[in-house]
């Protein structure tokens, strides 16, 4: 470990030269990183007193780790994920690239200015991956790899664009986080390639100092998953120091010393060093030697020379893996929390902000004149030619494209309908059948759907059968890296799955981690801007378990990324499965989520609509990803012609009312047959009344949204579809809603235009039974509704 490179070896003029423009960086990018911070903390005028924050210390531990990497490793195709309290090193590297602006860095946690933790969708396109939710930036490293390989494999790439390596630098705290184990796992299954993490092992959380040696522990997970494992642990001057007499005695003190105490040490400073050093060392042969020489200064330096503040012995480490070969990597950088600063070390640096006094200080030891704060290559003692000339000739200072690092691909053609599947008189379809059917009959790629078809991948956490994604995959493939046969097909088995495994398969089976489905999606999903290549991915889940994973879909939909999720099966509907397989809440994930149009179609009409709208709407500029909610449960077909604009828009009348009509119902979804029958029996009562089947309570509601905020910004804005519904209902009519889900996802209805609204819906946990039971007891059932309706009639 730890070999000097030949670079360093050399020591050759202009070898030497390039070291001191390293150095220089790595002061710079300390000094901008901490002034952001403390300019948006002390400096900017605060409005409401409260406390900014930012992670100076944080940032600090990261220096020397992202100066190796931005300014000597990485190359213009490489995709990163910075961890998210480095942001502010992360805009200092982009400043020195002439990407960023000194006007936009003292924006730093401002409205409309930089974020907190760098945003593809908010700080701009030099960003690869969000990572403010700790752990999926990580992870999404391994899976953007994986889709890299997908679009390579499969020649969709611009060919001009190489292939890139995937980075993340990781926070150790990240680490805790149980995501990270489950895309490591699937990592290993897909056999990734030419993924790196570094890890700033500072050794303290938030709360707390990691515990000891616990990276014996997550060293042995990473080299059971086929990954290489780099630790960087000791600098150039105490690689040095180990080799004299003595030097083995002082490298058992570091090794042995707990990791509290190395922080608290760190933090006293060199006299404390060399109390503890004396008592524990002192009678050792050579130790005295090493360290007596040295002032309190040189000592705390010596000390604290770990790896990962080391800039060559990084480059030196990096460099030899690039060589080796594209092994997953994962690199174990020793670090300081606050290295450089006056708090390092200390347990409660992780928020802790430099005073103005301490940055007053900092500025005078910087060498920064008042004023020049923002200044490239103010401070540096180098010419500013040559510093300018070395950063603009850095790899990753190259441009990807005339355009930048953020790639574009052409829209994909999507034909103007697809087919309904046809129902034979007598026969039911439910919407998840439905599904399966209209995706295996695009998966022939005839004619029109032919460009469409081979853009498609599809995704499931080990549900692609129950999902009836089935016949596609037995059409298109799995994907692998590599060809593997089937062996049933082989042995002449019978089987429904005819499962080839190929370079060309397009459907990428995952493990039952529903976090790894989500972020395999958001990988997929921003193929076109990171890769080049277009993708239209579906991903399958069960829809109670979209929970299981919602922390990745809403980083998936944070970053933008264009996918279709169908998840199926629904609620109690569901029945014999039980409370634990019977989703409640997913109607209002759907509504509250943004960048995720929802919908729950209760008919192959309805779905066939909203399955072309989703492979459009996902490749628009102002589009977003889809949701489709979907049921098993079988209902009769209707022969009709739809108006799709208003399936799109959330909803239509099945049966219109009469103008000033008393009452109507509002169904969603698989409970179509009981609204429908309520129907009929009110009809009787009230020839007036209307039926509304409801597709998107999601689209409904944000419509109403839109309309409201175009009022208030002044006259002549248009009415919602919403309002068009509902407009010929009287001002006082009644509306019961019903869907299998939760009643508030339609109980807003009433406020639209002030009707009074009984929304019936599923507010507790299921358990098993059958449909007619469950129907009753959750009050979906026919008489529910018609309750409802005569309590509102009657006032």
């Amino acid at each position: 470990m730890n070999q000097q490179s030949p670079l360093i070896r050399a020591a050759a003029p202009d070898d030497a030269r390039r070291l001191a423009m390293l150095h220089a960086v790595e002061r710079k990018l300390l000094w901008l990183s901490a002034w952001m911070i403390h300019n948006a903390n002390h400096i900017r005028p605060n409005r409401d007193g409260l406390k900014v924050g930012g992670h100076q210390a944080s940032c600090a531990s990261v220096i020397s780790i992202m100066t190796a990497l931005y300014f000597d490793i990485l190359k213009p195709a490489d995709r990163v994920a910075v961890k998210p309290h480095a942001g502010p090193v992360f805009h200092a590297i982009n400043l020195l690239l002439g990407r960023q602006t000194a006007e936009r860095m003292a924006t730093l946690r401002q409205f409309g200015g930089i974020q907190p933790y760098p945003s593809r969708m908010k700080d701009g396109a030099e960003v690869d991956f969000s990572t403010g939710s700790v752990g999926l930036g990580v992870a999404l490293a391994s899976f953007g790899s994986l889709v890299q390989d997908y679009v390579r494999l499969k020649k969709l790439n611009p060919e001009a664009i190489p292939a890139g390596r995937h980075v993340a630098i990781v926070g150790d705290a990240e680490l805790d986080e149980g995501n990270i184990y489950e895309a490591l796992l699937e990592g290993w299954k897909h056999d990734i390639r030419n993924v790196w993490w570094v890890v700033d092992y500072n050794r303290q959380s938030l709360d707390s100092v990691v515990q000891d040696r616990l990276f014996g522990r997550i060293e042995g997970l990473f080299r059971d998953m086929g990954w290489n494992v780099v630790t960087i642990k000791y600098g150039r001057k105490l690689q040095a120091a180990f080799a004299r007499p003595g030097g083995e005695a002082l490298r058992r003190f570091i090794d042995d010393c707990p990791n509290s105490l190395y922080s608290a040490l760190t933090f006293q400073g060199g006299a404390a060093w060399r109390s503890a050093l004396l008592a524990e060392l002192g009678r050792e042969d050579g130790v005295r030697a090493i360290i007596d020489p040295l002032s309190d200064d040189e000592l705390a330096a010596l000390m604290n020379n770990l790896g990962g503040h080391d800039v060559e012995t990084m480059m030196e480490a990096f460099r030899a893996q690039d060589a080796a070969g594209d092994q997953p990597t994962c690199f174990i950088a020793y670090t300081i929390k606050g290295m450089g600063l006056p708090f390092a070390g200390h347990k409660d640096n992780h928020a802790g902000l430099m005073t103005k006094e301490q940055m007053e200080g900092f500025r005078q030891s910087m060498s920064i004149r008042p004023g020049h704060e923002w200044d490239l290559f103010e401070g540096l003692g180098l010419p500013e030619a040559e510093l300018r000339e070395f950063v603009e000739a850095v790899p990753f200072a190259q441009k990807l494209t005339p355009e930048g690092r953020s790639l574009v691909s052409p829209k994909i053609p999507i034909p103007a309908a697809f087919p309904v599947p046809k129902v034979p008189a007598g026969r039911k379809l439910a919407t998840q059948m439905a599904f399966g059917e209209i995706l295996a009959g695009i998966g022939r790629g005839e004619g029109e759907y032919g460009p469409m078809a081979g853009r498609i991948v599809t995704t499931s956490p080990d549900v692609t059968v129950s999902t009836n994604l089935g016949p596609w995959v037995n059409r298109r493939g799995i994907f692998d890296r590599h060809l593997k046969n089937d062996v049933f097909r082989d042995a002449k088995l019978a089987s429904a799955q005819r499962w080839g495994m190929s370079p060309q398969g397009q459907h990428v089976e995952l493990g039952i981690a529903e976090q790894n489905l989500f972020l395999m999606l958001s990988g997929l999903g921003l193929a076109d801007r990171l890769y080049g290549a277009r993708l239209l991915p579906i991903g399958t889940v069960y829809d109670p378990f979209v929970n299981r994973g919602l922390d990745a879909l809403i980083y998936g939909c944070y970053m933008d990324a264009r996918f279709l999720l169908v998840s199926t099966p629904s609620g109690l509907t569901l029945a014999p499965e039980g409370g634990q397989h019977q989703s409640v809440n997913t109607p209002l994930i759907g509504m509250a989520q943004d960048r995720l149009a929802a919908f729950e179609p209760a008919f192959a009409d309805e779905l066939a609509i909203l399955m072309r709208h989703a492979f459009a709407h996902m490749q628009e500029p102002d589009g977003s990803s889809v949701w489709l909610r979907l049921s098993t449960r079988a209902l009769e077909q209707p022969e009709r012609a739809l108006d799709p604009a208003q399936v799109i828009a959330g909803g239509y009348w099945m049966v219109p009312p009469v103008e000033g009509a008393r009452i109507a119902i509002a169904y969603q979804g698989p409970v179509a047959p009981e609204a429908l029958a309520a129907f009929e029996a009110l009809r009787e009562e009230e020839p007036g009344a209307g039926l509304l089947a409801v597709t998107s309570p999601d689209r409904l509601h944000q419509g109403w949204l839109d309309s409201r905020k175009k009022a208030r910004s002044g006259p002549g804005a248009a009415p919602s579809h919403i309002e068009n519904l509902l407009r010929p209902l009287a001002p006082g009519a009644g509306i019961v809603t019903v869907l299998d889900g939760h009643p508030a996802a339609l109980d807003w209805i009433g406020g639209v235009r002030g009707q009074r609204v009984s929304a019936l819906g599923v507010d507790r946990f299921g358990q098993g039974g059958d449909i007619p039971a469950l129907y009753a007891e959750y009050g979906l059932d026919e008489a529910a509704i018609l309750d409802a309706c005569a309590q509102l009639l009657i006032g």
